[in-house]
């Protein structure tokens, strides 16, 4: 069997085990809803008709389970494929969407507005997190080009960036907010998809749909920066150039998704070491499959997360981080003994 065909037969599967899993996950919970009351709902919502379902399990599925179900699959999406991105630009494998900073200047803009109360009334806590991941994300590019601007120095501008934006959170939760706001700010910034509307995955799925394509148009040029920045420029990259839009690209998706959903880690780390297992490095065959393995991760981990431990709910960044570690532990693991 051909990569290109194995690719397409994983691929479609996927995709197949991704509408079974948001149409399961979405029954799960307290309201007796079964999944084809949940396709009925989709229909009658979407062409007319009439549900069968109460207005209570109709609110119940259409306005919390299911767009909390869609977002987890679209920030799963969003995660991996970011995930992909910066392994492959910056040649590591412990890269993952939050090395350049942005979740912990998301963090800081989101404490900002629920501690301190700047711009309140104008502007929202994900807005803030949006503007504060984007913040992050120019002191990276800044401090990297005075540096040198080579990959390397990204990731330790990343790393810095991370540092100074994770202080000055927590120097604002420790000397701002009361015992209410300070619960309630970790536990955002523990990863929670509890707060999902329709707005969100709208504008989620729009961002990681863009991502995607984009991402599959610089295939090519992903594959060539695997060989290293010398061997992409010989084979004609612009390196700078190519460089700069992909990890503006990626930072933009991981700002819009930390923004809705908080700090969610892991997913970006593991689950491109999955698809590179299943279907080798080319990223026009890789990135469709992390997209789609990102998202059935973390529907099911989110499902997990808020029905576990009833009636409390699991930040999902603790679940993803819970099964992260040890699956990443196989993943070097396994490499040490190809070594």
């Amino acid at each position: 069997m051909t990569c290109t065909r194995r690719a397409w037969i994983l691929g479609a599967t996927g995709v197949a085990i991704l509408v079974v899993s948001v149409c399961v996950a979405v029954t799960i919970g307290p309201s007796d809803v079964g999944p084809r009351s949940v396709v009925s709902l989709a229909w009658s919502r979407t062409v007319g008709g009439d549900s069968g379902l109460s207005r209570i399990q109709e609110g119940i599925v259409w306005d919390l389970r299911l767009p909390r179900t869609l977002l987890a699959a679209a920030c799963g999406a969003g995660l991996a494929v970011c995930g992909v991105i910066l392994q492959s630009l910056l040649r590591n494998p412990l890269a993952d969407p939050f090395v350049l900073g942005v979740s912990s200047g998301a963090s800081t803009g989101a404490v900002s507005i629920v501690v301190l109360g700047v711009g309140a009334g104008t502007v929202g806590l994900a807005t803030g997190a949006f503007i504060g991941a984007l913040g992050a994300f120019v002191l990276v590019l800044v401090l990297a080009a005075a540096a040198g601007g080579t990959t390397d120095r990204v990731v330790l501008a990343g790393v810095a960036a991370t540092q100074l934006f994770s202080a000055l959170t927590s120097f604002i939760v420790f000397t701002a907010a009361d015992a209410e706001q300070t619960r309630g700010v970790l536990f955002w910034l523990l990863g929670s998809l509890g707060s999902a509307s329709w707005t969100d995955v709208r504008v989620v799925g729009l961002t990681v749909v863009v991502a995607v394509l984009a991402c599959l148009a610089l295939a090519s040029t992903l594959d060539a920066f695997a060989f290293g920045q010398d061997s992409a420029a010989t084979l004609g990259v612009d390196v700078a150039r190519a460089r700069t839009l992909l990890l503006v690209l990626t930072a933009l998706t991981t700002a819009v998704i930390v923004s809705t959903s908080g700090a969610i880690g892991f997913v970006g780390l593991v689950l491109p070491h999955v698809a590179r297992a299943m279907v080798g490095v080319n990223h026009r065959r890789m990135l469709p499959l992390a997209a789609i393995s990102g998202s059935v991760f973390l529907v099911w981990v989110d499902t997990a997360a808020r029905t576990v431990i009833p009636p409390q709910e699991l930040p999902v960044g603790v679940a993803t981080a819970l099964l992260g570690v040890p699956a990443f532990a196989l993943v070097l693991l396994r490499r040490r003994v190809r070594v």
